[in-house]
């Protein structure tokens, strides 16, 4: 099993609406891609110097699941909704 973890910190400038919005619109990949297993997407409460706004944590069966995931269309939609929302982007994809 793959665990893909993202976290984002948005632009000064970007609303809690559109905020909102990007966690509203990862969560509803699921049943949309096929690969994809587990997704949960939180938004930080504390807003510490050290805490990014975003993160993104789900399962995928294999490397090429996730690769499909990347690609899939609707995947590539939401990540035209966040990126230019973002000033930071991290990831981490491990295998258990």
């Amino acid at each position: 099993m793959i665990k893909h973890i993202v976290m984002w910190k948005f632009k000064d400038d970007v609303s809690e609406a559109d905020k909102l919005e990007a966690k509203r619109q990862l969560e509803a990949l699921m049943g949309v891609t096929p690969t994809l297993i587990n997704i949960e997407v939180g938004l930080d409460v504390l807003g510490t110097d050290q805490s990014k706004d975003m993160v993104l944590y789900s399962e995928f069966q294999s490397l090429e699941d996730l690769k499909a995931y990347a690609e899939h269309p609707e995947h590539v939609k939401v990540g035209g909704f966040i990126k230019p929302r973002v000033c930071e982007r991290h990831a981490v994809d491990y295998e258990v």
